[in-house]
């Protein structure tokens, strides 16, 4: 995406920002219950990879589900992928911020700016704090001024895990989304980081495509093989 100017025609944001995001993005978590699409994940340490390909389908009985397409195929050598590395992807780099968890987040207003011709409205959120067990969002969300719609994200998961003998460190990351139907759904997750181990830098590249969406009707039958 490109990154325009601070446009003079931009509207000021109403005070209940965050709340009105959360509406909309309660929406469209619940339009994209009704989706299915692929994830490509590649996870790259500069000595080594690590690529999975997964479908978010739907059964014959119409549960949504996950069905990975052949194995994954991991070489890494100087990263070890964890629980909460494969958490991140489901949970916190697509960034729902829903009733559900707005009220873990504090936001503050950041100002204003145009993404290919789009007037958003930028805002900080942080979380107020976290429980043991919890992956949260820090970083800032790009908001479409016309329909309270995140556009954009860039930030981390975090806590960051730090033990005695073992450091859980993750990369910050930029999500663009896609329109689709109306609604604004994740289509690449990205990142370009150092993470600094007590051991010395480790240097990472992340991107995650979401790809083929298709919505699933009671009218319609999508299967996998």
């Amino acid at each position: 995406m490109i990154l325009a100017s601070r446009s003079s025609q931009a509207a000021d944001p109403p005070p209940d920002l965050a709340r009105r995001v959360a509406v909309r993005e309660t929406a469209t978590e619940a339009e994209r219950a009704h989706y299915t699409y692929r994830q490509t994940v590649v996870i790259n340490d500069y000595s080594g990879e690590y690529r999975e390909v997964r479908d978010i389908v739907f059964s014959a009985s119409g549960e949504r589900t996950e069905a990975a397409i052949g194995k994954p195929a991991n070489n890494l050598r100087r990263l070890l992928l964890t629980e909460e590395d494969f958490r991140d992807i489901r949970e916190v780099q697509p960034m729902l911020l829903t009733h559900d968890t707005l009220w873990l987040y504090e936001s503050k207003f950041r100002g204003e700016e145009t993404i290919d011709g789009i007037e958003c409205w930028q805002i900080d959120v942080r979380p107020h704090q976290i429980l043991q067990g919890q992956r949260l969002f820090d970083g800032t969300l790009w908001i479409d001024q016309r329909d309270f719609s995140i556009v954009r994200s860039e930030g981390k998961a975090v806590p960051e895990i730090l033990r005695l003998k073992s450091e859980n460190l993750f990369p910050r990351f930029t999500t663009i989304r896609e329109r689709v139907a109306g609604f604004w759904l994740p289509s690449k997750t990205s990142a370009a980081d150092t993470l600094q181990f007590r051991s010395g830098p480790v240097r990472i590249r992340m991107r995650i495509e979401y790809s083929n969406y298709r919505r699933f009707g009671a009218e319609s039958k999508i299967d996998y093989k």
